[in-house]
C-alpha cells in the first residue's frame, strides 16, 4: 500500500524536493534574521527629539554624492538631521564616515565641506574616510574613534540595521529618523535593506573585521 502512494523516487526528484526544501529553510532564516534585527534595535529609535538621550556623538553615515560633490537627498537629509541633534544640544561632536576608495570620489569630504557651510565648526567634526559599509563604520567608531555613546542619523529603512550593529558591537546606540521627502526608487532599498540584514548578522556572528583600522583617533 505504502509504495502505491509513495513511490519510489529518482534522483532528480530527490533534488527537487532537496532544493525546494533549502529554500524555504532559506526564506525563513532570512525572516528570523530580520525579525531579530529589528526587535533588538527598536527600543533604541526615537522619533522625539526630546525623549532622545543627551550623547557625545552624532554619526552620519554615507551615501551617494553627485559628480559635482554635492550630496544626494538622503545623504543631505542625514547631515540635516545631524545638524538639528547638534543644535537642540543633544550631540557636541560628529562623526563623519563614507567611502573614499576611490581617488575621484570622497563622500566623507563632501560631507564635511557641507556641515562646514551651515556654520558647524571645524574643530566638531570628526572624518572617517574608510566607512566601506555600515559595520565597518560602526566598527571604527568604536575601535578607532572610541566611541561609546552615539546617536546615528539615517533614513527609517536603515536605522534598525546601523543601531544593531552598534550595540552588538557593545556601543550605547541609538537612532533618529533622518527622512525629510519622499526618496526615488525607495523600495528597492527596502528590499536590498532585508539582504543587508543577513550580512550585518553574519558580519557579528563571525567577528568579522573591518577593510582598515588605524591610528586610534579618540572623539571623546
Amino acid at each position: 500500500m505504502a509504495k502505491k502512494f509513495f513511490p519510489k523516487l529518482n534522483f532528480w526528484q530527490k533534488s527537487v524536493i532537496f532544493l525546494d526544501v533549502m529554500a524555504i529553510a532559506l526564506f525563513i532564516a532570512i525572516i528570523l534574521i530580520n525579525l531579530n534585527v529589528v526587535s533588538i534595535s527598536q527600543p533604541y529609535i526615537f522619533t522625539d527629539i526630546e525623549k532622545l538621550p543627551n550623547l557625545q556623538t552624532v554619526l552620519v553615515l554615507g551615501a551617494s554624492v553627485h559628480r559635482d560633490q554635492t550630496l544626494s537627498d538622503m545623504l543631505k537629509d542625514r547631515a540635516d538631521t545631524a545638524i538639528e541633534l547638534y543644535r537642540a544640544g543633544k550631540v557636541k561632536n560628529f562623526l563623519v564616515s563614507g567611502d573614499n576608495r576611490q581617488k575621484n570620489y570622497n563622500e566623507t569630504a563632501a560631507i564635511e565641506k557641507y556641515l562646514l557651510g551651515q556654520g558647524i565648526p571645524q574643530d566638531k567634526i570628526f572624518l572617517d574616510y574608510a566607512g566601506f559599509d555600515t559595520y565597518d563604520s560602526l566598527y571604527r567608531a568604536r575601535d578607532v574613534f572610541q566611541a561609546e555613546k552615539l546617536v546615528v542619523a539615517t533614513q527609517n529603512f536603515h536605522l534598525p540595521r546601523a543601531v544593531y550593529l552598534g550595540r552588538q558591537l557593545g556601543m550605547e546606540v541609538y537612532g533618529f529618523p533622518a527622512d525629510k521627502r519622499p526618496y526615488r526608487n525607495i523600495w528597492l532599498n527596502i528590499a536590498r535593506e532585508k539582504l543587508a540584514n543577513i550580512k550585518a548578522w553574519l558580519d557579528i556572528n563571525i567577528n568579522a573585521s573591518p577593510e582598515f583600522l588605524g591610528q586610534v583617533v579618540p572623539i571623546n
